[in-house]
């Protein structure tokens, strides 16, 4: 893949955004990781120390931190041509029992944040930039326990294809990947083992995805061999949202 530039992401600190800046890493990009776990930020400064890694305590839902984060970025590495908003929070909890504060607050980072680091992002680009923001099957399917997450990812995708239909013409692209059940610091604390167990009953390939199966996805949708891709949804899911009847064996 032809990889170039400085790529922002969001969330960088830990499960898929972690996979995503070490694969950004190895392609020799210069990376900014934004992450608002501060034990989570020292374990990654000390994790790429030494590369072109620059790595900054950040909440993604207050714009002047983001705007703030975004300038030393900048004056680190020059301008964004990448950005993945990975970061994210969910909760598993049937609808009737998810209280407002946590919908809002799910729905403040998951989708707000998101769309705050997108414009933060536009006023950073130089001639061309690439977005991905991470969805999620829970954003496309009805899974129970996931009225506050799915909402705010289904959130996620419209606003995604909506930038990618208005800053087109500016030389943005705007794509989504959405992940299936990945291991990953997130699905440990929301899935038991009687979870998991139903999960992979439903996934044609029988198991859990790795955090790299998505970064890889990641990297295509930035990278220059998907230049005329935009407003896409790009699932990683073990084929998921694809099944039907799955028989035994």
């Amino acid at each position: 893949m032809t990889l170039t530039g400085h790529v922002v992401v969001a969330g960088g600190a830990s499960g898929i955004g972690e996979a995503t800046v070490d694969a950004l890493v190895d392609e020799g990009l210069c990376v900014t990781v934004l992450d608002a776990n501060r034990e989570a930020v020292a374990r990654a400064e000390e994790r790429w120390s030494g590369e072109d890694v620059l790595v900054l305590a950040c909440d993604v839902t207050e714009e002047d931190e983001v705007a703030e984060a975004l300038d030393q970025a900048v004056d680190a590495f020059g301008p964004v041509t990448g950005l993945v908003n990975s970061a994210g929070i969910a909760c598993d909890v049937p609808a009737e029992k998810t209280t407002v504060e946590t919908f809002r607050q799910i729905v403040d980072v998951n989708l707000t944040g998101a769309f705050i680091l997108c414009r933060a992002a536009l006023d950073h680009m130089g001639d061309r930039l690439s977005i991905v923001n991470l969805g999620s099957v829970s954003g496309m399917r009805a899974n129970a326990g996931r009225v506050a997450y799915g909402a705010s990812k289904a959130g996620v995708t419209l606003m995604s294809q909506v930038l990618a239909n208005e800053w087109g013409g500016h030389g943005v692209r705007v794509n989504v990947v959405a992940p299936g059940p990945v291991d990953s610091p997130l699905i440990a604390r929301l899935h038991s083992p009687e979870d998991r167990k139903v999960w992979t009953s439903r996934v044609p390939l029988r198991r859990y995805g790795r955090a790299a199966d998505v970064a890889n996805a990641i990297l295509f949708l930035l990278s220059d061999e998907a230049s005329y891709i935009n407003g896409h949804v790009l699932t990683v899911d073990g084929g998921f949202l694809a099944a039907g009847i799955i028989r035994d064996g």
